[in-house]
């Protein structure tokens, strides 16, 4: 799978996606990811890509000319891709969860636009731009974060990065409750003993107290996400 991002700080991303697992994917050959600074497409001598809005208002707001020109340079280096998909990195997007991570598995090529100042033209929104996602409802100073975290969330999925499916299929979020507690070596730490169940080597009973805890968790950490699930089966 391959992600483009376009950004005015191409190195920050790059070295956030250099490290750890994402690092190692890439390495690997697993994924690509490259990010081009939409300043190199300015036609300005001083390399600017911003200005101030029509109508007035305090701020910058990026130009659509050369956020237009770096998509269709990547484009036009990756004519041999499949499915693509282009987002923008926007508070006023759907908020990012782990079903859409996986949707976006669906895709070969994600193209992500990461906005600065007070945004971008919105015409290169509506020129461009399939989806605009969110990672909650705040605002940053610019997408790039944002990126590197859609890029964390999708890219796990991507077969081959995680040693094996069951690393992500069991953990959090993923089948709408939050993962249950997981324990160490030592057996005992400040007086706090790892559960009897989980040294018996019973797999049935371990599965059904991890079960039981996962459930006892999403009560008491997130009671939203039984709420959301409630409320689909009511539905449908």
């Amino acid at each position: 799978m391959r992600f483009d991002i376009m950004t005015l700080f191409p190195e920050f991303v790059t070295r956030v996606l250099e490290e750890s697992i994402i690092g190692r994917a890439q390495k690997s050959g697993h994924i690509t990811v490259t990010a081009r600074n939409i300043r190199d497409y300015s036609k300005d001598k001083h390399r600017r890509v911003d200005d101030t809005p029509y109508g007035g208002g305090k701020g910058m707001l990026m130009m659509a000319p050369p956020i237009y020109d770096c998509y269709a340079s990547i484009v036009e280096e990756t004519p041999e891709i499949g499915k693509r998909r282009v987002i923008y990195m926007s508070p006023r997007g759907k908020v990012l969860d782990q079903s859409k991570a996986r949707e976006l598995t669906a895709y070969d090529q994600l193209i992500i636009l990461c906005g600065h100042y007070e945004g971008v033209d919105a015409r290169i929104i509506e020129e461009i731009v399939d989806e605009e996602i969110s990672i909650g409802d705040f605002v940053l100073t610019g997408g790039e974060l944002p990126a590197c975290i859609l890029i964390d969330a999708v890219a796990r999925l991507v077969d081959g990065v995680l040693a094996a499916p069951e690393c992500h299929e069991n953990e959090s979020l993923t089948n709408g409750l939050v993962e249950y507690p997981q324990y160490t070596r030592p057996v005992s730490f400040h007086g706090m003993d790892v559960p009897e169940v989980l040294l018996s080597g019973h797999h049935a009973n371990i599965e059904k107290w991890r079960a039981k805890e996962s459930l006892a968790a999403t009560e008491r950490l997130r009671p939203d996400l039984l709420k959301r699930s409630s409320e689909k089966g009511e539905e449908k």
